[in-house]
């Protein structure tokens, strides 16, 4: 249901961009979410899947579990202040970086410093309510959040247009925290757990080994993509770097629910698997029912395209059509090297899946670099659909023992 919901409110902001902010302002807003995405990624340090983790663990362990809050939500506050006081302090550094001359978006990176405190504390009372499984809040909280986001989305982007659209990135968080707040369970009792004397840095490096595996990649994959589209914007154009920032935003619409299935069904099953038996039957699930239906369901979008398109976006944004071939031959290669990409995580395969996700990402870079000087926007694409199918083909021999 909350994917559902998350979905529609992506559809409700993408045609709300369209036609108040066109394909130009697109990409800028492209740009500001992968800046957020890392930000968000150091700002946590990747703590959130370790602390549903300890969490769960310690759940009838009141000393430990106290230990636990007072400890993460200490690091966060301090952490994100420190990280607060630099955005703003530089926040003309940082407009100039992600937006190049136009300067009156500093605004939106003092918003950023203002409300990112509240955005990891929000980012710990999720991981809390998950850990002690709470499903239905957590459920409910996220549904209120995305509706909450979504109505403030719409006024800012309406009274606003582009800077709207920022601010209201920049001020999601805060809906998140309040809403989660009122959703932690209240016999929890969260702010009297709290205790400076029981800060313990031991709990900080046992963190830090689900960090170390993912942190990587968190922080370098929207980094260089943020660099991928400014080098776009540079050398083909603001409408152009636009129509991929669209094309993209539909193409995560439909690997949302690849994504979640594999998280809530197959990532499960790969975790309890025991031996390389039961791990390839798990995989041969997946490739046998996933994959084809992902495949029919591309060649349904991809015919209808230019209706999708319309209902999306606007008339504007139909030259998107021409990046579709390009872009759902590279997500099916993404998502028939995802299940694998899990693979690692169940098993805490740490060296190999760090060393194979930064070589990825790092030569998708370079590669698009390449592609977009000698192809355009389309090159782009190209090359993600490259990237994809070499990662996947890496996998598939890194576990054929598991496969074949």
């Amino acid at each position: 249901m909350s994917v559902l919901i998350k979905m529609g409110t992506g559809l409700i902001t993408s045609k709300m961009i369209a036609i108040f902010v066109g394909p130009s302002g697109m990409a800028y807003i492209g740009n500001f979410r992968n800046f957020i995405t890392t930000l968000e990624g150091f700002s946590t340090l990747a703590f959130p899947s370790g602390i549903v983790k300890y969490v769960g663990e310690n759940e009838n362990n009141e000393k430990q579990l106290n230990q636990i809050i007072t400890t993460i939500l200490v690091t966060f506050l301090v952490l994100s202040s420190i990280i607060s006081c630099v955005l703003y302090l530089y926040s003309d550094v940082l407009c100039a970086k992600i937006f190049g001359s136009n300067l009156e978006f500093q605004i939106v990176f003092k918003v950023v410093a203002a409300v990112l405190p509240f955005s990891v504390v929000s980012v710990l009372f999720v991981s809390i309510i998950n850990g002690l499984g709470k499903y239905s809040k957590l459920i409910y909280a996220t549904i209120i959040s995305n509706v909450l986001a979504l109505l403030l989305t719409v006024l800012l982007i309406y009274k606003f247009e582009l800077l709207g659209a920022l601010l209201s990135i920049a001020v999601s968080p805060a809906v998140l925290f309040a809403v989660t707040f009122f959703y932690v369970p209240k016999e929890l009792q969260i702010l009297k757990r709290i205790n400076l004397k029981q800060y313990d840095f031991s709990i900080i490096k046992k963190l830090s080994g689900f960090s170390f595996m993912i942190l990587p990649s968190i922080l370098l994959s929207p980094y260089l993509t943020l660099e991928i589209r400014k080098f776009l914007i540079e050398r083909v154009g603001l409408i152009d770097a636009g129509f991929w920032e669209a094309m993209t935003r539909v193409s995560n619409l439909y690997l949302i629910f690849i994504s979640t299935l594999i998280s809530l069904y197959f990532y499960p099953q790969l975790i309890k698997a025991t031996n390389a038996i039961q791990t390839k039957k798990v995989f041969a699930s997946f490739y046998k029912t996933i994959v084809p239906l992902f495949i029919l369901c591309s060649i349904a979008i991809y015919i209808f395209r230019f209706w999708i398109l319309k209902i999306l976006y606007s008339d504007e944004f139909l030259p998107v059509s021409d990046l579709f071939v390009w872009q759902m031959v590279g997500d099916l290669f993404k998502i028939c090297g995802m299940i694998l990409g899990f693979q690692f995580l169940a098993k805490k395969i740490i060296i190999p899946y760090i060393v194979f996700e930064v070589l990825s990402i790092v030569f998708l870079y370079f590669l698009s670099i390449y592609c977009i000087e000698t192809i355009g926007v389309q090159g782009v694409l190209i090359a993600q659909a490259i990237e994809h199918f070499l990662y996947f083909i890496i996998l598939l021999c890194y576990f054929r023992k598991m496969i074949f």
